[in-house]
């Protein structure tokens, strides 16, 4: 290292900033130093380092102002134990965080890790790379699964092939429909969107084609269906699996001929209709029951687009839910509200078989019950109890389990852990090197939070010898 490796460090608290500047100078690093935000910019321009080492909680302005300031790396230090000030940190730019108290050798590794890539990134010449695809319409992913989908999606929307989605209940099929139209020639005429299961059998074939006046009981006037209005744009038929043989065979007709009869007439008419289908049941299967057409079936099987059920999206459902939660309080004209890292984890290791729609309906309940800015996990109302409910931590939710220290290695994986095994097991395992209002900070609870949890699972507090 030499001492050309320039540090500028950010920090108010005078006891930490000059200890830290010795620590870094003695392994040859040039320090300058600031005692806030505006200091740092006033007195210096950041640009002119090769990493920004800064605190988080400032007089005036926060720690992460530095980040749009300046193109250098910043590293953020945060005396608080909260998930979400060290994701926020990291959403808004920062390179990393480090929490304090911090380890000398620690420190010195992360700001060494961090210089070298800078400076490697500086040193190579990229080869420029066209600007990322666009995020699909009114959806929110990045996981592969989800990035391949939104591939997909783009590249059928510009065909006027038929489409079908399968994909579990409440995973957003007609979402996907929803963004196929979107990007689609078709997108400036009104989706007409079907679901088949909410139409009575009696009256979906009528609903679907129409019917002329008195071709049935209580047929008094002409009815233009569902499949005419969409002339000219998308018709969306969500759970065709549940479409009768009778309404099977006008469907066939209409993608074979390109004409609709309505019922009661003598008459065909043609129309121009781009047909997205969904359905979570397996037609295959449907097919071989005699519950559906198989000419059909290949008809609409002509590209298949699969939705990943949420417990297999990864990091996606932390987005999802922050998402969800600000659309939410947006929409309840609710305050603005906060996941605790309990919820947190909570929402990363359960299952949501119910997947997004599930997702969306605990986060609801959750903000029309909550009483502070943060969300607790006890007002989503998950069983996370049963070892068939939870999935492993994806990256972020690890982040919130190493918000407290890491347990020592047992026979079961921390992940598999409810969070009251978590709990009790991070109490007996600390408790003789942390006090109380130590634990309850690293555990992000207060210290009455801490006793009421002693008492509800038995554990008294160790007594100190004399």
């Amino acid at each position: 290292m030499t001492a050309q490796n320039r540090v500028l460090v950010v920090e108010d608290e005078q006891v930490i900033r000059t200890a830290l500047r010795r620590l870094l100078e003695r392994h040859d690093y040039l320090v300058e130093e600031a005692g806030s935000v505006r200091d740092a910019l006033e007195n210096f321009n950041p640009d002119d380092f090769d990493i920004v080492v800064s605190d988080l909680r400032l007089p005036g302005a926060p720690g992460t102002d530095l980040i749009a300031a300046t193109k250098t790396p910043v590293l953020i230090m945060t005396s608080y134990s909260s998930l979400r000030s060290a994701i926020d940190s990291m959403k808004m730019g920062a390179v990393d965080y480090i929490s304090k108290p911090f380890e000398h050798d620690e420190m010195l590794e992360t700001v060494a890790r961090i210089v070298k890539e800078s400076a490697a990134r500086k040193a190579t010449v990229e080869k420029p790379v066209p600007p990322p695809e666009p995020p699909v319409y009114g959806m929110i992913g990045s996981c592969p699964q989800m990035m391949e989908l939104f591939r997909r999606i783009r590249k059928v929307a510009q065909t006027s092939s038929t489409v079908l989605i399968n994909g579990e209940s409440g995973t957003g099929k007609e979402l996907v429909a929803r963004a196929i139209h979107k990007l689609s020639d078709r997108k400036d005429a009104e989706m007409i969107s079907v679901n088949c299961a909410a139409i009575p059998e009696n009256l979906i074939e009528s609903e679907l084609f129409g019917h002329e006046k008195g071709a049935f009981t209580g047929a008094t006037a002409n009815r233009t269906g569902l499949v005419e209005a969409a002339n000219g744009s998308t018709l969306f038929l969500d759970e065709i699996g549940e479409l009768p043989l009778e309404a099977q065979a006008r469907l066939l007709r209409v993608l074979q001929e390109n004409e609709i009869r309505k019922v009661g007439s003598v008459q065909s008419k043609k129309v121009d209709v781009r047909l997205v289908v969904a359905t979570h049941r397996d037609l295959k299967q449907l097919v071989i029951d005699g519950d559906f057409r198989e000419d059909l079936y290949y008809r609409i099987n002509v590209m298949t687009l699969l939705i990943p059920p949420l417990k297999e999206r990864g990091n996606d459902i932390l987005e999802l839910a922050d998402a969800i939660l600000e659309r939410t309080c947006k929409r309840l004209k609710s305050p603005a509200l906060k996941f605790s890292p309990e919820a947190t984890q909570a929402i990363a290791v359960y299952s949501w078989p119910g997947n997004v729609r599930e997702l969306e309906n605990a986060i609801e309940r959750a903000v029309v019950l909550a009483e502070s800015e943060y969300i607790g996990a006890e007002l989503l109302a998950i069983d996370i109890s049963g070892r068939n409910q939870l999935r492993p931590l994806n990256d972020r939710a690890q982040g919130a389990s190493n918000a407290t220290p890491p347990l020592a290695a047992h026979d079961d994986p921390v992940e598999e852990l409810s969070l009251e095994d978590y709990f009790q097991r991070f109490v007996l395992e600390h408790q003789d090197q942390m006090n109380e209002t130590q634990l309850a900070r690293k555990l992000g609870i207060s210290r009455k939070c801490l006793w009421e949890r002693r008492q509800r699972f038995g554990l008294p507090r160790k007594k100190k010898l004399a």
